[in-house]
């Protein structure tokens, strides 16, 4: 494993850097860019400035410091027993985000988040969750900060991931599944659809929803905003020189799972940096779930990031936000839309998509297992079964990064129904 390298002090925000400044986000009433003003009743001070924020580093405050430090720096491990199982030239490295306390990279925003909405005073926060990693690790975090947590999770995963749940509720917060009948959105949606497996973005109006109409509360999203993305670049800034430190100049390719964005942001955005900078030359692959491609399918164009269309406007890829994608095991990618910052990487063709069926994917989870010990997420199998299909047809080394973005430890069953050869490309 390389040596130990120092936790970011600062966050690296892409958009200070980029040729081509990215959208706005527009107000979906007036269509006009969105104003600090519009954003009160959702979000904490400092997160609605970092949203807009146009300085290239942001400096991550001491506490939330002290709180990454029961897991960062985050390991880079160099997989050469993976290597071999593929029979590839290629140097493999593993960005492993498992390590933080709810096993997932979720951990990095959710602890600036319930950070910030503290500072700000608030006492209870609401929020969505896919899988479950993302509303366990802001359960974690509002448990950090004394903020009381609501959480609407997507009832595909409601039913399949009980444990995420049980997470979820040992760290203090409240669990519903989505749709429920306890909002407007909600009842709206199970009167016209009352067997639908739900999804992220009918979990999202439900929350917003809650938290716009309680003075007293705030909204979290776990992915897909700038300033989500914003605190997952230290996932990407560690691996930079964690790489360097192994004796790498840079990476040729850089692989992550992409469903809201988030993940493969934080991860590929410094390495980003480094091409933007004329540094490196590094590739970088988003890989998303087939049955639910927001780039390889999608339009770029404004959406909402709900199906209520309560949220924003933003300019993203996206399938349309009444999209419910099939209920797949790989929950955290199950969103209609990308990222605005991400797709517009995409658009300056810095990141491409590449769509990966979801028994290739655990195909590719189970001989990483074997060969290296670590059962991968759901998600992140995507981004070993994209990198598995490009280093196996190398005839000559290169540097390849994987996003390990979380452990798949609570996603056993999945594992067992692909074993048992009960797993679909869908179901």
């Amino acid at each position: 494993m390389p040596e130990q390298t120092p936790i970011p002090t600062h966050w690296y925000n892409i958009a200070a850097d980029l040729p081509v400044p990215p959208p706005p986000h527009l107000h979906p009433g007036t269509r006009e860019p969105v104003t600090p003003a519009d954003l009160e009743a959702l979000f904490p001070s400092a997160l609605i400035a970092q949203e807009a924020a146009t300085e290239q580093y942001i400096e991550i405050p001491e506490a939330i410091r002290e709180v990454y430090k029961t897991w960062r720096p985050a390991p880079l491990i160099r997989a050469r027993e993976f290597e071999k199982a593929l029979g590839t030239p290629a140097r493999i490295y593993v960005k492993y985000e498992g390590v933080s306390p709810v096993g997932s990279h979720k951990t990095n925003t959710a602890v600036a988040q319930a950070y910030y909405n503290a500072q700000d005073g608030v006492k209870k926060i609401t929020t969505e969750t896919g899988a479950g990693q993302w509303g366990s690790a802001l359960s974690f975090a509002c448990a950090k900060f004394g903020i009381e947590l609501e959480v609407w999770q997507v009832r595909a995963s409601y039913a399949s991931k009980p444990y995420r749940r049980h997470l979820i509720e040992t760290y203090g917060a409240t669990v519903h599944p989505s749709p429920s009948d306890l909002t407007e959105s909600g009842r709206k949606m199970l009167a016209e659809f009352p067997d639908t497996p739900g999804s992220l973005g009918i979990a999202v109006s439900e929350a917003v929803e809650v938290a716009a109409g309680d003075p007293d509360a705030r909204y979290a999203l776990g992915s897909v905003l700038n300033h989500v993305v914003l605190h997952q670049t230290v996932i990407g800034l560690e691996a930079v020189e964690q790489l360097r430190a192994a004796g790498e100049e840079n990476a040729d390719v850089v692989f992550g799972c992409a469903g809201g964005g988030s993940n493969l942001a934080g991860l590929a955005f410094p390495f980003i940096r480094e091409v933007l900078h004329d540094r490196a030359r590094t590739r970088i692959v988003a890989a998303e779930p087939a049955a639910c491609p927001s780039i390889t399918k999608g339009e770029y164009r404004y959406d909402h990031g709900d199906v209520a269309g309560l949220t924003p406007l933003l300019k993203m890829h996206t399938l349309g936000q009444d999209f419910v994608p099939d209920p797949i095991h790989a929950g955290g990618l199950r969103y209609h839309g990308m990222a605005p910052l991400l797709s517009h990487t995409v658009e300056l063709g810095y990141v491409q998509g590449q769509a990966v069926d979801q028994t290739d994917s655990f195909a590719a989870g189970v001989l990483f297992a074997r060969a290296e010990g670590i059962v991968p997420a759901p998600e992140s199998a995507h981004a070993i079964a994209a990198c598995a299909e490009y280093a196996r047809g190398l005839t000559e080394p290169e540097v390849l990064v994987i996003g390990l973005s979380g452990h798949g430890m609570l996603d056993l069953p999945a594992y067992q129904a692909y074993l048992d050869g009960n797993l679909t490309s869908t179901t």
